[in-house]
């Protein structure tokens, strides 16, 4: 058996190399960035109005004057027009261009219009106030996004705003979900009092959906040819398997040895942990393979803590960490690093997380209660309110 953290550092030492695919704008957000993505234009193009109200020369004002003659009124989408006389002023609304001429924007609130003139109300402004300069933000060609990013809302704007309808993201593997176990029947079928329904493998595919990873759903049978032969079959079609339960110590779990003999190489098997501790991971040449323990929490806290970092690491995107304070005190006794089932409150600012174990890894329905995991380290067995671990959630809010 192996620690938590070596059997994160195998996997992390596994990473797949994605190809890059080309996808609209419009279903970027939440992929991973595969390319540079640069300035066309400065940011903004031109001496933009942030306000609407006034343009005026500084010095006009700075000679007392507090009465101005309006020329025109400037709307944004319109050419610029340059003052005819430097001692007036143009109406500009925010997001025109301002007059070359002029410098400087006087809200209208600190104004009063009337008989065609804009008196200024205030005793004090200052030059170049309420303009957004030119290429401020940006110049052209400077670099806005670096492969590697998350693309969320504020990516996609950004993208928009220098013509990018399509865009180049990172694909996913070929991906495969296999529930093993004569007890499971499809969702559509009403189990025996000895049977259940799937429920394991929807759970990882809506996952991995969550991630805009699309994977292919099979069931096997608990019959050691039967998993050869289709194993076999999966991964000639297939570059990530993620397998859902044979693979602990009973007469049943023939997973890793069948694994093992279509050339998969075991990189190990069991991990000092609770819940999923016979958890298995294998590569090849061509394929990586996660087999994780049938018991529905273990399956989806595995997930969390090691496939949804290893695949967001491969197309370079490094999930940020989170932690948060244990609510009250919680007891383990095994030597195990164990991962709590927590419910999240943010307290003044914090992230406060009690505990709420359920029934154990079996329980799933528990699931519902929870928004994460708590990593509480072996080498302890008691844990102290207000304590800080990792977490690791699975629900956002």
């Amino acid at each position: 058996m192996i620690s938590v953290s070596e059997a994160s550092a195998i996997i992390q030492q596994h990473l797949y190399s994605p190809k890059k695919e080309t996808v609209a704008l419009t279903d970027a957000t939440g992929r991973i960035l595969a390319e540079t993505v640069k300035a066309d234009r400065d940011f903004p193009p031109f001496n933009r109005a942030s306000m609407d109200g006034i343009a005026i020369r500084f010095d006009e004002f700075q000679k007392g004057n507090r009465k101005f003659k309006i020329e025109a009124i400037l709307a944004a989408g319109e050419p610029s027009v340059p003052l005819k006389d430097i001692s007036n002023v143009i109406e500009i609304m925010t997001g025109a261009v301002l007059p070359p001429n002029a410098d400087t924007v006087i809200r209208y609130e600190d104004i009063e219009l009337r008989d065609g003139l804009a008196i200024v109300n205030i005793d004090s402004i200052e030059k170049g106030q309420n303009i957004h300069p030119k290429a401020q933000d940006a110049k052209q060609g400077e670099t806005l996004l670096n492969p590697g990013i998350k693309i969320t809302p504020a990516e996609i704007a950004l993208m928009a705003s220098v013509g990018k309808s399509t865009i180049d993201i990172f694909a996913f593997p070929k991906t495969a979900i296999i529930s093993t176990g004569n007890e499971l029947v499809d969702l559509d079928v009403t189990p025996a009092i000895h049977q259940i329904r799937k429920s394991n493998s929807y759970a990882l595919q809506s996952a991995l959906l969550s991630m805009g990873c699309k994977a292919n759903l099979f069931h096997l049978p608990d019959e050691k040819s039967i998993l050869e032969t289709e194993l076999k079959t999966i991964l000639g079609n297939h570059d990530l398997i993620i397998l859902s339960g044979g693979v602990s110590k009973g007469k049943f779990d023939f997973v890793p040895g069948v694994l093992e003999s279509i050339s998969i190489q075991k990189k190990f098997h069991q991990v000092s942990q609770k819940p999923g501790k016979p958890f298995w991971f294998g590569t090849s040449d061509h394929h990586t393979v996660f087999a994780l323990p049938g018991n529905p929490v273990s399956t989806y806290m595995c997930f969390y803590k090691y496939i949804q970092p290893w695949l967001f690491k491969s197309m370079g995107y490094q999930m940020r960490s989170s932690s948060a304070l244990l609510g009250k005190d919680y007891s383990f006794k095994p030597p195990l690093t164990y991962f709590l089932q927590v419910k999240i409150e943010n307290e003044s600012g914090q992230l406060m997380a009690y505990p709420d174990a359920g029934g154990g890894s079996g329980d799933f329905a528990n699931l519902k209660n929870v928004d994460g995991f708590l990593e509480l380290p072996a080498g302890k067995s008691e844990f102290k309110k207000g304590e800080v671990y990792s977490y690791y959630p699975f629900r956002q809010s």
